[in-house]
């Protein structure tokens, strides 16, 4: 099922490719399954209000892209096969899960004597037991003062998503890293507000640009994933965390999504550690992503209007899924399945570098974090990820371009490989027939270069 598209008129970008680009999306996070059917053309275009024309050639782009597949009498179905060796998702490890560990946690919360009361109806600001302990760990762990409170979230896109209606209004400008995850570029891509794009380098965001991106635009909020961003894996250093604070202090917005995911390095203070506003937080990469649990941290003033904005779109709290968090990390469990997650973890991440470092073409770069679950690569031109992504989907492999992740201008090479949820074996597998793809298409390439006819001297 097709939701949340929207479409930026002020973009140079025509509706037909950002349609295609807003299904691509869907197909690459799961949303849309192999096999499942896209709506007729004409049937989309009157949900949207678009021309038929427009639809499809929206689905000529996906069907070019190999991602959906054109049936005479039949339709469009989705072509994406999550089988075989897929870079394409951002997600655990199943087999990472402490199953038995859940199991019992779950019957020590449904036999409780407070599981009926854990049935009701829950507070639109989370469960309370759980917000008592997520401040009490916040601040332990400094990133929440005495003026501070916490707002439980169905992960981290709603938290964006409520950041975005209590502090945006419209026609304002939201400072935001440039490439990023599409799920938080996409929060905030409404045609009423304004993206103002800056470049996460290889140590992080560009700060001297976004310090005048504070001072010229005037943003109503800056949103930064500091620590193993997404997609690139990159961190902000320390002198560039503190300068991010000196500039935007009070409208900065923290992900801090992957930073329980270091398996080298020392860690580096949180922005609200350094004075920052906001910070959100997830159980979703360190924990079971499908219980959607996560949390903001910030200023009183401001939980009380998230807490009244959430309370318009989603009344009442999953309970249940808050308890058995609650339970499974106030029994240890979850620190035993961190630790272990970041030890399997370590190993996936030395595998991917490794292959990267052996396997990919000379002239390719890459990230190297030091946690997280994602690489960014760029290929050497003229190698374009977009268009070798079919032929790598038919050799069994898969990953995203770095298009997906753009908000402005972005470079074809780039690509997001994303390794948390795969073997050792299999990145090192994977990543081997990527290389092997991606160097005979550029050694094709250059003889192709090579041999071109020079042009006639008259």
């Amino acid at each position: 099922m097709l939701t949340g598209i929207q479409f930026d008129e002020r973009s140079s970008t025509p509706i037909y490719r950002q349609l295609a680009d807003k299904i691509a999306d869907q197909i690459k996070v799961g949303a849309l399954t192999h096999g499942s059917k896209l709506p007729p053309t004409r049937e989309l275009a009157g949900q949207l209000g678009l021309n038929r024309t427009t639809v499809s050639a929206a689905y000529d782009v996906l069907e070019a892209d190999g991602l959906i597949q054109g049936h005479v009498g039949r339709g469009s179905f989705v072509n994406f096969k999550s089988t075989g060796i897929s870079f394409a998702s951002s997600r655990p490890a199943e087999d990472d899960f402490p199953l038995t560990a859940f199991q019992v946690t779950c019957q020590e919360v449904i036999t409780s004597p407070s599981a009926t009361a854990i049935l009701q109806l829950g507070s639109p600001a989370g469960y309370p037991p759980l917000r008592s302990y997520l401040l009490e760990e916040a601040r332990r762990e400094g990133v929440a003062g005495p003026n501070d409170d916490i707002l439980i979230t169905s992960g981290c896109q709603q938290a964006l998503d409520l950041l975005q209606r209590v502090l945006v209004p419209a026609n304002a400008t939201v400072a935001i890293e440039d490439p990023v995850y599409h799920g938080q570029r996409n929060v905030f891509r409404r045609s009423d507000i304004r993206l103002a794009p800056v470049p996460v380098l290889d140590n992080g965001i560009d700060v001297d640009r976004f310090t005048r991106t504070v001072s010229q635009d005037r943003p109503s909020i800056a949103v930064l994933t500091p620590t193993f961003q997404n997609p690139t894996g990159t961190t902000i250093p320390l002198p560039s965390r503190e300068a991010v604070v000196r500039a935007a202090k009070e409208i900065l917005i923290e992900n801090d999504i992957y930073g329980a995911l270091r398996y080298t390095g020392e860690p580096l203070p949180t922005l609200k550690q350094l004075g920052g506003s906001v910070l959100i937080r997830s159980f979703s990469k360190v924990a079971f992503p499908g219980l959607r649990v996560g949390w903001i941290v910030a200023p009183k003033a401001l939980i009380a209007e998230l807490t009244e904005a959430r309370q318009w779109c989603d009344l009442h709290t999953d309970q249940l899924s808050q308890a058995v968090l609650l339970r499974f990390a106030e029994s240890g469990r979850l620190a035993e399945h961190i630790e272990r997650a970041r030890v399997n973890g370590r190993l996936r991440l030395e595998a991917a570098i490794q292959a990267c470092q052996d396997h990919l073409p000379r002239g390719s770069s890459f990230t190297r974090p030091q946690g997280g679950m994602s690489i960014w690569v760029r290929l050497p031109r003229p190698l374009d990820a977009t268009e070798l992504l079919p032929r790598a989907q038919r050799e069994g492999v898969s990953y995203v371009p770095g298009k997906h992740f753009a908000v402005g201008s972005y470079d074809a090479g780039t690509l997001r490989l994303s390794f948390g949820g795969l073997s050792p074996a299999l990145i090192e597998a994977g990543i081997a027939k990527l290389g092997r793809l991606f160097q005979e298409e550029f050694e094709r390439s250059r003889k192709e270069v090579y041999f071109e006819p020079a042009p006639a001297l008259v």
